[in-house]
Parts: C-alpha cells; structure tokens; sequence
C-alpha cells in the first residue's frame, strides 16, 4: 500500500488509527509532519471520508502550507476541500459566516498590534490614565492573558490582585466597546468569540462537530486554554481527535500555553490511544544520547527514549565560562579559529541564545574579531 511505504511501525499505527481519540507523542525529528499529512491522505483514500469534514490545525501559516502542499501531491484537487489552517485562520472562516448574533458584521476588521496600541492609547486618555504609570503595551498583555483563558474584563476585575490589573480591567471594558463600535476584532478575539459563539448557540456548535468528523492538531503542548477549549467543543460529537505534540518541546508558556493540556489528554479521553513516536531521522547518537539524559530531570513529561539508525556522530563539548564575555570570547575565538585554519565558511555556524538581550555581547566579540555576522 503506498501511503504507508516507507513508515516505521508507530508511524504506520499512528497513520491507520483513525477512530476516537488519538495521543501522538512525537520526539524531535521523528517525522510528525509525514505522519500528519498520510493520517490524512489515509482517512481520504483508504477510508472514503469526505474531505469537508477533516480538520487540521497548525501553529503557523508556514506549517499548514507546508501541510498543503504534500496534501496535494498525496491526494491531488481533493485537498482544496479540506480545512487545513491555523486556529485563528479557522476561526475567521467560521466567524464570517456565524458572527452576526453576538452583535458583529461578517465584514469585522481584524486589529493588528499597532491598531490595538492605537486605540487603548485612546482608552488610557479617555479614562484619564497617565501612558507612563499604565504603559499600553503592558495593558495590551494583560488583556490578551485574560482573552486567552477566555476572561472578560469582569472576570479580570475580579481576579485582579492590584493596581495596576485593576486599571488594566478597566482599561479592558472600554476597548472591547469601542472594538465592537468599529466592527473590530483582535487576534485573541478570534479564539474568545468563536468558544462565545459555541456556548451561546447551540445550534451553530452542532453544525460544526456534525461537519468536522476528524479533527487533528498539531503541536498540542503549545495550546492555551482557549484552545483546549474550542478543541474540545468541537471535537465532543464524533471524538475522532487526533493531537500530536511532545512536552519536551513546549516552549511558550510565556505565552499562555498549558503544558496540562497534553499531559491530561488521557484524563480527558479515557479512551484514547497513546502512540510514541521515538526514532529520531534527525540527528547524530550522542547528541540524543545527551538530549535524552539533560530532559529526563523534567518531572512534567511523557516518558520516552529517543533513538536513531543515525552514525555516532561527533563528540559534544560543554565549556562553562566565568562571565558572559569569557563566554562570548570564547565562542568568537572558536569560529574565528575554525574558519581559518579548518576551512569552514562563516555561514557553518550558528549561535543561539535564550533572551534577545544577550545578543549584545556575542555581537561585540564578533566586531572584535572582526567576524560577519
């Protein structure tokens, strides 16, 4: 059978369990995207399902056109019909059609960040607040935490623990007035108001669980509670919810996303079905040898192994600087050293840091040493 030519055994049990709730844990570089893509192409060409009622949710524009083109080149002009998008793309598709009872026009304008700071520096001077003691962009990330576990301004006014939230709540009400006046809508909107629509319309959550029979989505550990949520409306009918992602890699809790999500699928779904998916096509023996053993001190995870066919590789080097510019001559003097004696081209290398603010130094040592960057 071609779709599942070239599948190793999880990848092949992940691509043929089509019915109820499915866990896919999925390590780095195992290829969850194929096993994504030939799910899909499966559930169409093996299963006969109608390509309309498949829905797949990625984290970015970039990934669900990466999803869309091997889907047309798995299953041809079938793929048009399927809904394959991100959580916000989905939800401005349903919103333009079903909006109209919560008060809104289908034509609703989507705010950017520079509109959303626009008009809550409107707000701010129409209740007298001073930018300086309430600075906008602070606000802006009060509210989109509050939209994002699906609290309006009341709810927030209630949880705040201080001024400064307090003001925020305030602030809050007043800009989801003047939004809705303006027939506007932000980012965080999309995801609040399409769960709005669900709990307040019956009628409408039904069309869409009746329609969406097999819901998949992609990198589930990064999903916020409005996620979790609007998942969970949609998928309660038919339980053909298929999520993969890996708790290892969630990394926007900054953010709001709920690592508990992933973790307590099973406590969710009784019945769901774990897969691991654990050979790793992507890197060398000792860097997952290290991978694995530096996330094994993670107390919230699902357990797993990584492995690969892959050669050993060579061997890893942890050097511990005294300060951060110890660090950063370091780092320097090594790609300086290797691009001049060992042939290496200064595109070879990367440098990765965890905060934009630690930029700086590395960035002065490669002045120093005269290094492009």
């Amino acid at each position: 059978m071609g779709l599942l030519e070239g599948l190793n055994p999880s990848q092949k049990e992940a691509v043929c369990t089509t019915e109820g709730p499915v866990l896919v844990v999925a390590g780095a570089g195992s290829g969850k995207t194929r096993v994504l893509t030939h799910r899909i192409a499966y559930l169409l060409e093996e299963k006969g399902v109608d390509p309309g009622s498949i829905l797949a949710i990625t984290f970015t524009n970039k990934a669900a056109g990466e999803m869309k083109e091997r889907l047309q080149a798995l299953v041809g002009p079938a793929s048009r019909w399927l809904w394959v998008s991100t959580f916000h793309a989905a939800c401005v598709r349903i919103l333009r059609q079903e909006i109209a009872p919560l008060g809104y026009r289908s034509n609703f304008v989507i705010y950017d960040t520079a509109d959303q700071l626009s008009l809550l520096k409107s707000c701010l001077k129409g209740l007298d607040l001073d930018d300086k003691k309430f600075p906008p962009k602070s606000i802006l990330h009060a509210i989109s935490n509050a939209k994002n576990r699906l609290w309006g301004p009341e709810r927030l006014a209630r949880e705040a623990d201080n001024l400064f939230l307090d003001k925020a709540a305030e602030v809050y009400r007043r800009y989801q007035i003047r939004l809705k006046e303006l027939n506007g809508l932000d980012f965080d909107d999309l995801l609040m108001l399409t769960v709005e629509l669900f709990r307040q319309h019956d009628k409408v959550l039904r069309y869409y669980q009746h329609k969406f029979r097999y819901i998949l989505v992609d990198e589930y550990q990064d999903t916020n509670h409005a996620q979790y949520v609007l998942i969970r409306q949609l998928a309660s009918e038919h339980r053909n919810l298929c999520v993969v992602g890996d708790p290892d890699q969630s990394i926007y809790g900054w953010r709001g996303a709920n690592l508990q999500n992933i973790l307590n699928f099973e406590e969710d779904y009784p019945e769901a079905r774990v897969i691991k998916l654990e050979q790793n096509y992507r890197s060398t023996k000792i860097i997952l040898t290290a991978a694995n053993q530096v996330i094994s001190y993670n107390s919230d995870r699902k357990p797993k192994a990584l492995w690969t066919e892959n050669p050993q590789g060579k061997p890893l080097l942890m050097v511990t600087g005294e300060t951060e510019h110890h660090e950063a001559g370091f780092v320097a003097g090594e790609i300086y050293r290797q691009t001049q004696g060992a042939g290496r081209s200064y595109k070879d290398f990367a440098v990765l840091y965890r905060t934009n603010a630690q930029s700086r130094v590395f960035e002065e040592a490669f002045i120093r040493s005269g290094i492009p960057y």
